[in-house]
C-alpha cells in the first residue's frame, strides 16, 4: 500500500468510531432514548474489537514492510486519538444514566 492509503485508512477508521460515538452519545442526550445509550455501549465493545485487530493488522504490516513502518506507526497513533475520547463518552454516558 502507498503511505497516503495507510494514512487515510487509520483517518477513516478514526473519523469513523468519532462520528459513531458522537452520535450515540449527543443523541441520548437530546432525545434520552436508552437505545442510544445501548448502542454507545455496544459501539464500546465492538469498535475496541475492531480497532485492536486493525492496529494490529498495520503494526504486522509494518513489521513485514519496515519501509512503511512510520507511516504504519503514525496511522495506529490516529487511531489511538479514540482512546481518551472513548473514555470521556463513557463516563459521561454513565453519569447520565
Amino acid at each position: 500500500m502507498k503511505d497516503q492509503e495507510i494514512i487515510n485508512l487509520g483517518k477513516s477508521i478514526f473519523g469513523l468510531c468519532f462520528l459513531l460515538g458522537s452520535i450515540c452519545l449527543f443523541g441520548f442526550i437530546i432525545t434520552r432514548f436508552n437505545e442510544f445509550a445501548f448502542g454507545g455501549y455496544v459501539l464500546l465493545g465492538f469498535g475496541t474489537v475492531i480497532n485492536v485487530l486493525i492496529v494490529f493488522g498495520l503494526l504486522i504490516y509494518g513489521a513485514i514492510n519496515t519501509r512503511q513502518l512510520n507511516v504504519c506507526l503514525k496511522a495506529v497513533g490516529i487511531i489511538a486519538i479514540n482512546i481518551p475520547i472513548a473514555i470521556l463518552y463513557a463516563i459521561i454516558g454513565i453519569n447520565l444514566l
